[in-house]
């Protein structure tokens, strides 16, 4: 009997100092979900740059069989809107120091691999989609210097070139703001980007549209 098919979601743990990530916590509420004749399987990365390749290894062997689409997510703290990743780039460049404590200056991920691998996400189909549902979403250059693109990348990398495969940034939780407001005791700007955020149940029902969309074969990305 054929494995049932599976689409991966990754997230990411918490990092600089919080005990949240939305990243983890979309992919959480959407295992096991099925979306497009695919079940979504969860997994949860280290931000560990170290330890990440060791985790997208067990992350695509713990599945019954090839998934039919990666999706990967991570949070971008100053970020308004669902962010859709164009590129990755064969590099880490960190501004905080990862969970394991390790600060990458200028590393390249894969020596001697190319400079920068293309999302296979059909973004721009992804983004209309998001934009119709009324979820506010835009397209972004690059996946950052930080864990997320070295997910991206390394994902990339590893996977057929046929299969659907990018990376998707998260804002932070209404929670996560308040928080950072409690700590500043209210002393904050209104025109702080830090202050945007999104909640969880329409997070979900983002990436739940992404996976929708690309498994229908939104078309090539951009």
């Amino acid at each position: 009997m054929a494995a049932e098919p599976t689409v991966l979601v990754t997230g990411f743990e918490p990092f600089g100092g919080d005990d949240l990530n939305p990243s983890a916590l979309v992919a959480r509420e959407l295992s096991g979900r099925r979306i497009a004749g695919a079940t979504v399987a969860a997994r949860i990365l280290p931000v560990e740059l170290d330890g990440l390749e060791a985790a997208l290894d067990a992350a695509l062997g713990s599945l019954p069989a090839p998934p039919r689409a990666v999706v990967a997510l991570g949070l971008a703290a100053s970020e308004a809107v669902i962010r859709l990743e164009r590129v990755a780039l064969n590099v880490a460049d960190f501004s905080i120091p990862d969970n394991a404590g390790a600060l990458a200056r200028n590393r390249p991920l894969e020596p001697g691999g190319p400079d920068g691998r293309l999302s296979r996400l059909p973004l721009v189909a992804i983004l209309g989609a998001l934009l119709a549902r009324g979820i506010p979403a835009r397209l972004s250059e690059t996946a950052g210097l930080y864990l997320c693109n070295a997910a991206m990348y390394r994902l990339l990398g590893r996977l057929p070139a046929g299969l659907p495969c990018g990376f998707v940034h998260l804002p932070p939780l209404p929670a996560q703001v308040a928080r950072r407001i409690a700590r500043s005791g209210g002393r904050v700007s209104g025109r702080d980007p830090g202050l945007a955020s999104m909640p969880l149940d329409l997070q979900a029902e983002a990436i739940a549209l992404v996976l929708e969309t690309t498994l229908a074969g939104g078309g090539a990305a951009a």
